[in-house]
């Protein structure tokens, strides 16, 4: 089995003598190694003497004008390469700049806001980092969890989102519901009794029940369901032409009408609002990418 080393190990050793070793090596002079990391020579040396004791091997034979790093230094030497993957992890992180940026990001949503804010999302990235790319992917406040947890996604725009400490969360706004129609079919505005007796065409990721049946319920009514859809894209092919309704998003509903000649009403039953929030992990910045998303939904 392969020896492990804990943290207290790692603590007690003198990493100044891996940096010390790894420009000779790589120098292949003392003196050269001294002034690349701004040292004496003699303080080199006295590096090297350590090293020699520790490892109670030469390391370095004196040979053709150089030193020649013996066996036992050249198998050290790819051993301590992990010390420039330190160094790197501990060094600044460059300020992020959006001009010349080709970073990738990930974001979650459900499909009625990839309608809503998506257009808006990509056209802020094409005009602010013209090398940057998004990917959305479709989440919701079941799956956000997972979704991070599996490195899917940088951040989310999540309904109601569950509070976790290891999410950051920003609350974007607020959103209600609003009916959605063909004006050619239907004459608005609609009222309690028309809603109930017109057909409903269902959203919903359980594609059984929605927030609308909760509503009926409290006042004693419920509507015929004609057809359950789990995507709000398909939902303009179902209402156009057909005598049928649908109650969704107020942003999904603004989106369709405006793209598919449809309209959105007020739904004639209290329904109240819900809050929209974005999630990023606490540990990531993405400061940029969020302030993007921000201006879509407020847009």
């Amino acid at each position: 089995m392969m020896p492990t080393i804990g943290l207290n190990d790692i603590a007690r050793l003198d990493l100044s003598l891996a940096v010390a070793f790894l420009a000779i090596f790589q120098e292949g002079s003392v003196s050269r190694a001294a002034q690349r990391l701004s040292l004496s020579q003699s303080a080199l040396s006295g590096s090297l003497a350590r090293l020699r004791a520790i490892t109670q091997d030469p390391l370095f034979i004196r040979r053709n004008g150089g030193m020649e790093p013996t066996p036992r230094a050249i198998a050290m030497a790819g051993d301590l390469e992990g010390v420039g993957l330190i160094a790197q992890a501990l060094r600044p992180q460059p300020a992020f700049d959006p001009a010349t940026s080709s970073a990738r990001f990930a974001i979650g949503m459900s499909d009625d806001f990839e309608l809503a804010m998506g257009p808006a999302i990509m056209r802020r990235v094409m005009a602010q980092a013209p090398g940057v790319t998004i990917a959305f992917r479709q989440t919701n406040r079941h799956l956000v969890e997972q979704a991070f947890t599996a490195g899917e996604i940088d951040l989310a725009v999540v309904a109601d989102p569950p509070a976790r400490s290891w999410l950051a969360a920003q609350e974007l706004g607020r959103s209600a519901y609003a009916c959605l129609y063909d004006p050619q079919v239907i004459e608005g505005p609609l009222t309690l009794e028309m809603f109930l007796a017109l057909p409903h065409v269902l959203v919903a990721f359980s594609a059984h029940q929605g927030a609308v049946d909760q509503a009926l319920r409290r006042i004693g009514h419920q509507r015929r369901a004609v057809t359950a859809l789990t995507h709000f894209s398909a939902l303009p092919g179902f209402l156009r032409g057909t005598r049928a309704i649908s109650t969704i998003p107020t942003h999904a509903a603004r989106a369709l009408a405006r793209d598919h000649g449809l309209v959105c009403n007020p739904v004639p039953v209290e329904m109240g609002d819900y809050g929209v929030s974005l999630l990023w992990k606490r540990e990531a910045g993405h400061e940029w990418i969020r302030g993007v998303v921000e201006d879509a939904f407020k847009g």
